[in-house]
């Protein structure tokens, strides 16, 4: 089945009965949430609570293994004093449920769970401080130390050989290059993956291993005004894209993003890189792989976009909302090059320490 079929379309009525019947709550309001594959809904309840409610696309809905192993890290990670959603068990005390629906595709199955709601606007509203971007660099750290200590049953099912998303997979790409047909970037992009061959695949071994948040990008960070004017993080959410990977991949996957979200891409890299490394330093072959980590997220997110649209082309705003600006920040990056950008980077990194 395609993923444009695997996506859940559940109405709003159908939320508020599945809310009273597996939770014994009356929804008084209930918002769609922006989601790439799943569906969210915001839902304030009668008896005063906040909440989102989670349905699984009906493919992932397939592997109830992979979303244990995400709900035990969000609840993990909480326990830990980081701030993510908690997981609320059905009256039956199940935190994860499978509900039958027909979507229009015949009927499938769903997994559902309802979540904690976490105060606070996603980072890419508010201005990145210097102080901010170091918050989150410094975040990415902890959250993926903490996440290495977890335990589970089924963690190897994060080793996800064909994950599209993971930064240990670039090569897969060459099989959506097409859709960049007729556009200059696709020379760009298979420069890119050529070079990660060459230069990132012979340096993997001396990475530091660890489980990947994945996805730690400018809408998945949430931010609450603190007392000094400027903004806190107050939440991390969606771990549908936890894998097996290293701790430099975070940390690329992080710059990246944040570099989506400012008016001055390149100056980003410092600040996240020197909060990072008050908590995991680097070693020389991560030093070396970064920038291009860095461009191989950009690649990841501008390709699979455009593919993404060809399948979900009612989507397409949601769906191309890094690619407008990722598209001339991966050209940038790319004339720029590894040498200057990457001085660029560490030495900022090395003055912001000196603070």
């Amino acid at each position: 089945m395609s993923m444009e079929h695997a996506k859940p379309k559940f109405s709003q009525s159908q939320v508020s009965e599945m809310v009273k019947t597996l939770y014994r709550m009356t929804a008084a309001e209930i918002k769609p949430l922006p989601s790439y594959d799943d569906q969210n809904f915001y839902v304030a309840t009668s008896e005063g609570g906040e909440y989102v409610l989670k349905i699984m696309n009906s493919e992932d809905s397939k592997n109830p293994a992979i979303t244990e192993v995400q709900t035990c890290a969000m609840s993990f990670l909480h326990q830990n004093g980081l701030p993510a959603q908690t997981v609320v068990p059905t009256t039956s005390g199940q935190l994860i449920s499978l509900q039958e629906m027909d979507c229009g595709y015949g009927c499938q199955k769903y997994l559902v769970r309802l979540l904690t709601y976490l105060p606070g606007i996603t980072i890419s509203k508010v201005p990145l401080t210097p102080k901010l971007l170091y918050e989150t660099g410094k975040m990415a750290a902890r959250m993926d130390v903490i996440l290495k200590k977890m335990e589970h049953p089924h963690l190897r099912t994060l080793q996800r050989e064909s994950f599209i998303w993971s930064l240990s997979n670039i090569p897969l790409l060459e099989e959506y290059l097409r859709v960049l047909d007729g556009d200059p970037l696709q020379e760009v992009v298979k420069s890119v993956i050529d070079q990660y061959k060459t230069s990132v695949l012979p340096k993997r071994s001396n990475f530091h291993k660890c489980i990947n948040h994945g996805d730690f990008n400018d809408l998945n960070v949430l931010v609450q005004p603190d007392e000094n004017d400027g903004y806190k993080i107050s939440g991390i959410l969606d771990f549908g894209d936890m894998n097996d990977g290293y701790y430099i991949h975070e940390l690329a996957i992080t710059l990246m993003y944040m570099m989506t979200v400012h008016p001055e891409p390149v100056e980003v890299g410092g600040p996240v890189l020197a909060g990072w490394e008050s908590v995991l330093p680097l070693n020389d072959a991560e030093k070396d792989c970064l920038y291009l980590l860095v461009l191989c997220r950009f690649c990841q997110s501008l390709v699979m976009a455009r593919y993404s649209v060809t399948l979900q082309p009612e989507n397409a705003e949601y769906l191309m909302i890094t690619s407008k600006r990722g598209v001339h920040i991966l050209q940038q990056l790319w004339t720029l090059g590894k040498e200057q950008v990457e001085k660029r980077w560490f030495e900022s990194a090395a003055k912001f320490g000196e603070k």
